[in-house]
């Protein structure tokens, strides 16, 4: 009996062909793809490299330096919490798979192939999306590279140097000669390596021009217009080649832009796809019931500071205007008010001021509607922090984001009134200044639960889960992803809001709103 005998495994035809066309997990973008994709995938692979770009935005504004220990374990929890398992995988295991893995783990290495695929059509889906304007291209491109070098920085010595054969960067290391010549030079100017070390790294010489961040941080040795490099400083050449190659392919789709927004399909879910919301969907919250009564106490333990001030305004005014209340009726329904106490809410409060047969005729079926039991019975979802900031709020209306509507002096008396020091209001002015609401939002969340880490915030129904579990009145829930197929297309929303949207954002009567606290 053979007990040594290996089992070959067979693999389908169809990843054969993906290996030959994605070899490695790190590559290059060059060649635009011609693949056949349908409109579902299209639209949810585009949306996982979006999450994904995303979270290096998200470990920037957190003050986290590119490629160091603590940004690669938040980069790699965040691509784990998220459920983005194959782009962990191309992140964890960069480089060419193990030809005996291969054969024992086919579903594993299949699951590798299948994500390189993923990952090459989506970037190029992306470039559709940032080729629209300077400020796009450059937000994409920074988060690219961020990308790329990552994949790159998991890569050992011989996974280096088959990237630099397969895509042909005709870099040669030095000769044994040429290095004993440099020997004394290569040590000086190589930090952080022993002189033992140096004697078996390879050198490459390349010209200066294309590791200018190696020459300005004075990490080569720079030789008559040559800069000599070992072969963990590849990343600075390859990333120079990947940044080249994706303006250039960016510039050559906007010409053809115009062509692409001829198909309707893909003009809308393209258009938007910058800002579309990509966390929880808070349509229903079937893991808690919360009733009206304790709304008074959550307002000022759990709510945002947006919905802080719809509910003070139904409670001092009995009345919202209609933005108002879709605002504060889907935020309740996404906490876990049901239909009927939140018709039982509202009418409370509107019976102040108008009859019962006046509620129930003018008010009660948009309620009724908001839950999907009237009209078109669509399942409305409550709102994000994008579609709240970009809100136009009329005078002597509730809704809309405070930090981008309020003026100065309002907003810091709002804040002051909720408990704020003058302090603590100064950390959250320093991010509303700049145009960063959601950073000011998630700072405010900070200094008002104690806490000693950073949220970040991007949705008023995730603040609410984020205290009460901090409070731990609430256990803390695994977040679902909205499928693609089902997120609304004007549900929008960034982890970030970017600076580059502002531009779209008016700010009207904001004497008239400064009334508002």
């Amino acid at each position: 009996m053979e007990f040594n005998k290996k089992v070959k495994v067979e693999r389908n035809a169809e990843y054969n062909h993906l290996e030959k066309k994605y070899p490695h997990n790190v590559l290059l973008y060059e060649e635009t793809p011609t693949d056949t994709i349908k409109l579902e995938e299209f639209e949810q692979v585009a949306l996982q490299r979006l999450q994904v770009l995303r979270i290096y935005e998200q470990a920037q504004a957190r003050g986290l330096r590119l490629l160091t220990d603590e940004w690669k374990s938040f980069v790699q929890t965040e691509l784990s919490n998220e459920g983005l398992k194959g782009y962990l995988r191309l992140i964890t295991n960069a480089g060419i798979g193990n030809n005996t893995n291969n054969m024992t783990n086919s579903s594993k290495y299949e699951f590798e192939l299948e994500s390189r695929r993923k990952d090459y059509l989506s970037h190029f889906i992306l470039r559709l999306v940032y080729c629209r304007s300077t400020e796009l291209i450059r937000w994409f491109v920074t988060r690219e590279l961020e990308l790329f070098k990552h994949k790159f920085s998991s890569m050992t010595a011989s996974e280096i140097k088959q990237f630099i054969k397969l895509h042909q960067l005709n870099y040669v290391p030095l000769s044994q000669e040429e290095k004993q010549s440099l020997k004394e030079d290569l040590i000086d100017s190589t930090v952080g390596y022993s002189a033992a070390l140096v004697e078996t790294l390879d050198f490459y010489k390349v010209p200066f021009t294309q590791v200018l961040d190696l020459v300005r941080t004075r990490r080569c040795l720079v030789h008559r217009g040559y800069c000599y490099i070992t072969i963990h400083d590849v990343i600075s050449i390859a990333a120079t080649k990947q940044q080249e190659l994706i303006e250039n392919g960016l510039n050559c789709v906007k010409l053809l832009i115009n062509e692409v927004d001829t198909d309707e399909r893909l003009y809308r879910f393209i258009k938007s796809l910058h800002t579309s919301y990509t966390g929880k969907d808070y349509t229903i919250n079937k893991n808690a019931s919360v009733p009206i009564e304790c709304l008074d106490d959550l307002s000022n333990k759990s709510f945002p500071l947006c919905m802080k001030i719809c509910h003070e305004h139904i409670r001092t005014h009995h009345h919202l205007k209609h933005a108002g209340r879709m605002q504060y009726g889907l935020f309740l329904k996404g906490i876990g008010v049901t239909m009927e106490d939140s018709i039982r809410f509202w009418r409370d409060e509107f019976i102040k001021m108008m009859d019962a047969e006046k509620f129930a005729k003018n008010y009660q079926y948009n309620i009724e509607h908001n839950y999907g039991k009237r009209g078109s019975m669509t399942n409305y979802t409550p709102h994000s922090c994008l579609k709240i900031i970009k809100e136009v709020a009329t005078p002597g209306s509730a809704n809309g984001c405070p930090y981008r509507l309020y003026d100065q002096n309002t907003l810091r008396q709002k804040l002051s009134s909720v408990g704020l020091s003058v302090t603590h209001i100064q950390d959250v002015m320093q991010y509303v200044a700049k145009g960063h609401y959601q950073l000011a939002c998630g700072k405010f969340f900070q200094i008002s639960h104690n806490s000693p880490d950073e949220v970040a915030i991007n949705h008023p129904n995730q603040y609410f889960e984020l205290s009460q579990t901090l409070m731990g009145q609430r256990g803390e829930s695994k977040t679902k992803r909205l499928p693609s197929k089902t997120t609304t297309k004007n549900d929008f929303d960034t982890v970030f809001d970017n600076e580059l949207w502002d531009v779209d954002m008016p700010i009207d009567n904001e004497e008239n709103l400064s009334k508002k606290s």
